[in-house]
């Protein structure tokens, strides 16, 4: 893959909007509503300098919003393309916020995700994620979880 990480533009916007809808609207069955990440306004986002999208080929097939926090960086969402699914993007997305994380100064990341979505949860563990509770958050029922970097 010749991959690159970059931080999205104005113009990137609809895209990241696209790829966010595309890789969460299949939890709507499960959780009877759109996830956060669907609902969220990416051009304010993107204004803000918090997302950073993965090109291949001069197209955009991956997401990261990242927010600094004031122990720690926040991984508020990653998106990845389905139809790129299983080729690494999540992995190396994550890699960038964990080098992120270490450039900015935090020594850990933290994230959450909805309790229904099992295989983010299993995904972030195998990275070295660790639940640290679960609370409702903004109207979701939500598994919080940590990964200190050394």
């Amino acid at each position: 893959m010749s991959a690159a990480i970059r931080p999205a533009l104005a113009a990137d916007a609809p895209t990241v909007a696209r790829i966010v809808h595309d890789a969460y609207a299949h939890y709507i069955p499960r959780m009877g509503r759109p996830p956060g990440p669907m609902l969220d306004d990416y051009p304010a986002q993107v204004a803000a300098g918090t997302v950073s999208v993965l090109e291949d080929g001069g197209v955009i097939v991956g997401i990261i919003v990242l927010h600094d926090e004031a122990d720690h960086l926040l991984l508020e969402n990653i998106a990845v393309a389905p139809d790129r699914h299983g080729q690494g993007i999540g992995r190396r997305l994550i890699a960038f916020a964990e080098a992120e994380a270490r450039r900015r100064g935090h020594a850990e990341i933290r994230l959450y995700t909805h309790v229904t979505m099992v295989e983010n949860q299993a995904l972030y563990a195998r990275l070295g994620f660790a639940e640290t509770h679960r609370s409702l958050q903004a109207g979701f029922e939500r598994v919080f979880m940590r990964k200190p970097l050394g």
